[in-house]
């Protein structure tokens, strides 16, 4: 059975150093994601997505930066994690998504901040928050296949504080320059000589630590003076003159911008003198860039168009390109992209995105990406016939585990819910018969609470929950549903009667459902009290859910959300499962338990929604998931308590009781569980003594058929919806991201054949949920989506025939 990825969703971690864009050749941009190094291009013209995610470190990736090779054959990738190692990873051959790691370095005692290259040069240097800064040395041959490291220095900082932050410099033909800052307000430059940096200037002027260094040339020649750009939590951004010679440069007229104001006193323009081997450089302070309203998180150089230009991205939600006025010299901001401060809204979940973390350019200087706290990049493109900068399709993921994932009943779009307090709404985009790529088109729920799991009621409505102790029930909004229908061809009911989208209230935590006005329409009537006035962010334009693509992330927290229809309560504890009946009549529940008084089932109608009691007692902790069978006759519920329970439907149609149970079905607590599409009742459960294990009832007993062992914990377990050939297939996941895939004979249940996923395409971490896709009936190429703890929602494909 040949299984591939067809996609991954994941976000990108919360940290300046923790992504690059490659200008070697392979075009792609790598960045941390949890445990991960996930890669994309962000220029393919498919919008594939993510191609592809490195597992290897055992914490979260904080600096992620490319080698420069110098070499459109070999792609060198540097990562550094809070598990206190650098990784060395190497793609050859234009296989450029095939890194493997070759060197695994343990220099620091404390986790890694910071990565710093120099194009030309062999030498990097990295920073930790163990107080030190490393120098080394990449000893390779010309091909890279051989690569070693060579430690050449350390440079202790601590007691006096902690690098965050690190630039690399060529200052004339034999020295290196050396900028280091961290958690004070300076900037320590050490310049070179033979392999050793020494501390040669201390520049001051920042009143806030300092989050972003970069040194570039000031043109392309490369005799002109070097410019250091520094960014910092005080909001302004200073760059630096390198200046060759016993003299010093003209004074920069920067200084005499009126816009500086009372400013211009605290702007000390003192020459700082370094010395290398060969000749002597002074150090002015060259400009003061204002315009952030908010710590600037990134500074990057980088010569487009024949000047010189600087990108900066702040906590105040925006991204801003600065540029030198060629008469004056007073460096402004050509462009400012992202999100003005009044659109921000009125919560933290629909409101601010939280600043936006990363910017980083393109190869070309034609486009630039940005990482915001929601885990989703945001890519602008600049075209010279209009003159602008426009947004384009980018990437979206969860930030936390990913705790549930089921698709919706007829297996047009799938549903992932999150510890990052989210639920998010996967799709096809589709564009013509061969191309297609998968994208996120909804954000049905953005909460206040972790969300532990999800389930599809019908077409257009799901029921999920959360730590909060109740469960919510969602409704799709007619915005969501005709984009659906126009994007990927997911046929919807009549849409007439649906609300047009939905919000979420000042301070409330429920999805109201609102109606879109016309782009002319008054908002409001003009005559309410002041003391009444409309918020803005219960307003939406019919506009903003006309759709030719699928959305960019400022809609996707915005105009995307569902609104919510019921709420299910009666749990005393966090909810820790949900299911529903296969004909969408009964929601089955459970909690976080450690008595039988709370590890009990409540079952809901989904018509009146209304609880139907008594509550189903039999389990003594937590119940750890549920499933109907295929007929609805059963309903199978597991625990830690290691005991499986079979409740049968009885006469009175909605209520079950209890026929069958095995207090101890696995010798450790059972984790998961799944029917089988046999005809012959015939059910899985999974636990945490390594085993899946197959049952079947005949003749008013239930016999174990069958035992499939693991490597870990099991801890999730599924089955497809279809008898293949006389074949049962279905997939679990480990505790260690495992997944494997299992087939076995109906008349063979004991000679079970497991498939073990590649490496390369599974999971870093647990494995939580694991979904079949229903709906493809005709098909043997069957699709499973798979919800890990490593924050990543994926989709992978495999033959059945």
């Amino acid at each position: 059975m040949n299984i591939s990825s067809e996609f991954i969703s994941i976000g990108g971690n919360r940290n300046p150093a923790a992504a690059d864009w490659d200008e070697n050749g392979s075009g792609l941009l790598a960045f941390g994601a949890d445990n991960c190094i996930a890669l994309w291009d962000p220029q393919d013209e498919h919008f594939r997505g993510v191609h592809t995610a490195l597992n290897g470190h055992t914490k979260t990736v904080n600096a992620v930066k490319f080698f420069p090779t110098i070499s459109t054959h070999v792609s060198v990738l540097l990562s550094g994690a809070a598990d206190n190692t650098v990784r060395i990873w190497r793609a050859q051959d234009d296989k450029s998504s095939t890194y493997a790691c070759v060197r695994t370095i343990s220099g620091h005692n404390n986790p890694i901040t910071k990565i710093a290259t120099l194009p030309g040069s062999n030498v990097f240097a990295t920073g930790s928050s163990d107080g030190s800064v490393k120098i080394w040395k990449l000893v390779h041959d010309d091909t890279f296949t051989s690569i070693d490291v060579e430690l050449l220095q350390t440079i202790v900082l601590k007691p006096k504080y902690f690098p965050l932050i690190l630039a690399l410099g060529q200052l004339d033909a034999g020295s290196m320059v050396l900028a280091i800052t961290g958690t004070r307000p300076t900037i320590q430059i050490f310049v070179s000589r033979d392999t050793q940096f020494e501390l040669s200037a201390t520049l001051t002027g920042h009143e806030g630590w300092i989050r972003a260094l970069d040194f570039s040339r000031e043109s392309s020649d490369p005799s002109s003076d070097l410019l250091l750009a520094s960014a910092s939590q005080d909001k302004y951004i200073r760059l630096w003159r390198f200046h060759q010679g016993n003299e010093l440069p003209v004074a920069s007229s920067a200084l005499n911008d009126p816009a500086l104001g009372g400013l211009v006193k605290s702007l000390s323009n003192k020459a700082h003198w370094i010395e290398s081997a060969t000749s002597k450089h002074s150090i002015t302070f060259e400009a003061l860039l204002l315009g952030h309203e908010d710590w600037i998180y990134t500074a990057s150089w980088r010569h487009r168009d024949g000047k010189l230009q600087l990108l900066s991205t702040s906590e105040d939600n925006s991204l801003s390109i600065w540029e030198s006025d060629p008469t004056s010299g007073v460096w402004v901001c050509i462009t400012r992209l992202g999100e003005i401060s009044a659109q921000k809204g009125s919560t933290s979940a629909t409101g601010s995105a939280g600043g936006f973390w990363i910017g980083l350019w393109s190869p070309d200087g034609n486009s630039v990406v940005s990482l915001g706290r929601t885990g989703s990049w945001r890519k602008w493109t600049y075209s010279a016939v209009t003159d602008m900068w426009a947004q384009q399709v980018a990437i979206t993921g969860h930030v936390r585990e990913v705790k549930g994932v089921t698709w919706s009943r007829d297996g047009a779009y799938l549903l992932s819910t999150s510890q990052d307090q989210t639920t998010r709404l996967f799709s096809e985009w589709k564009r013509d018969r061969t191309t297609s790529s998968w994208h996120e088109f909804s954000r049905p729920q953005i909460h206040g609470y972790d969300l532990n799991c999800v389930d599809a009621i019908s077409e257009s409505q799901f029921v999920s929950g959360a730590d909060e102790k109740l469960l919510r029930v969602f409704d799709e909004p007619k915005g969501v549903a005709e984009m659906l229908s126009k994007l990927c061809n997911i046929q919807t009911k009549d849409t007439t009667d649906l609300p047009d989208a939905a919000n979420i209230p000042v301070l409330g935590l429920s999805n109201k459902a609102i109606q879109a006005v016309g782009d002319d329409e008054p908002v409001g009537d003009g005559e309410e009290d002041e003391r009444e006035a409309v918020d803005p962010a219960s307003i939406i334009k019919k506009s903003a859910l006309v759709f030719s693509h699928p959305p960019f992330e400022d809609h996707l927290a915005r105009h995307l959300l569902w609104p919510e229809t019921e709420k299910l309560y009666g749990h005393g504890y966090e909810i820790s499962t949900v299911a529903v009946s296969r004909d969408g009549t009964l929601v089955a529940t459970a909690c976080r338990a450690s008595s039988i008084d709370h590890a009990v089932i409540r079952l809901y109608d989904t018509k009146e929604w209304l609880e139907l009691k008594p509550a189903l007692k039999a389990h003594s902790l937590t119940v750890t998931a549920l499933q109907f069978s295929p007929n609805d006759k059963y309903l199978l519920s597991v625990g830690r308590d290691r005991q499986w329970v079979i409740w049968e439907r009885s006469e009175e149609p909605s209520l079950y009781i209890q026929k069958y149970s095995n207090p101890k079905g696995h010798s450790r607590m059972i984790l998961n569980c799944a029917w089988t599409p046999l005809a012959q009742p015939t059910f899985l459960t999974a636990g945490r003594d390594k085993s899946v294990k197959i049952w079947q009832i005949t003749n008013d007993d239930v016999q174990l058929k069958g035992i499939v062992t693991a490597n870990a914990s099991v801890t999730a377990v599924a089955s497809s919806e279809r008898v293949f050939d006389g074949t049962i297939w279905f997939a679990f996941g480990t505790e260690t991201g495992e997944v494997g895939i299992v087939s076995a004979r109906a008349n063979g249940l004991d000679k079970a054949e497991v498939i073990m996923v590649s490496a390369d395409i599974s999971p870093a971490k647990t494995i939580n949920q694991i979904a079949w896709r229903p709906g493809r009936d005709e098909e043997k190429r069957q699709q499973i989506a798979v919800a890990t703890d490593d924050s990543s929602t994926r989709t992978d494909y495999g033959n059945v025939a």
